[in-house]
């Protein structure tokens, strides 16, 4: 008899919006995984664009009608909210060698204090430029970001 496991992952970031790289991992997390939890984290040190009400509305936009994906806030430690939500990985997407390093470490820290495994997917090709502080910087000077946003969210993340 063969037992299914629920496999559910974390998929944490600040997502300051989120982008089409970001909604890619996501997607392709799924084949992997039962359950995504997209996880907002709320710094209080950070100084955001969108509040994180915006953010998360946004980000379930996206998803809308997806069960296998939810969308919350948190602060602290990624571990804590992790198992807090019944997470036994971290999904982590990278565009670069320098994000490789930078992730790499985290997620040996991760394991060393938790034992919670994180799994990385490269970012597919086109979205490799993508991140959100260039979105960030077009939306402040005016610029149409659109191309680098979920379909569903374009036209609705703007500065205000």
């Amino acid at each position: 008899m063969v037992v299914e496991k629920n496999r559910r992952a974390i998929f944490p970031g600040s997502f300051d919006p989120f982008t089409i790289g970001h909604e890619s991992i996501v997607r392709r997390g799924l084949e992997m995984f039962d359950h995504i939890v997209i996880a907002v984290g709320i710094n209080a040190d950070k100084r955001c664009m969108f509040s994180a009400e915006e953010r998360v509305g946004f980000i379930r936009k996206v998803f809308e009608g997806q069960d296998e994906i939810s969308v919350m806030t948190y602060t602290g430690l990624t571990i804590d909210f992790a198992r807090e939500n019944d997470c036994q990985h971290i999904l982590r997407g990278l565009r670069t060698s320098a994000d490789f390093e930078f992730e790499r470490a985290i997620a040996q820290v991760n394991k060393q204090l938790s034992g919670i495994d994180t799994a990385f997917l490269l970012t597919s090709p086109e979205h490799t430029p993508v991140n959100s502080t260039i979105v960030r910087d077009i939306l402040r000077h005016g610029g149409d970001a659109s191309a680098f946003l979920p379909e569903k969210i374009r036209g609705v993340v703007k500065l205000s």
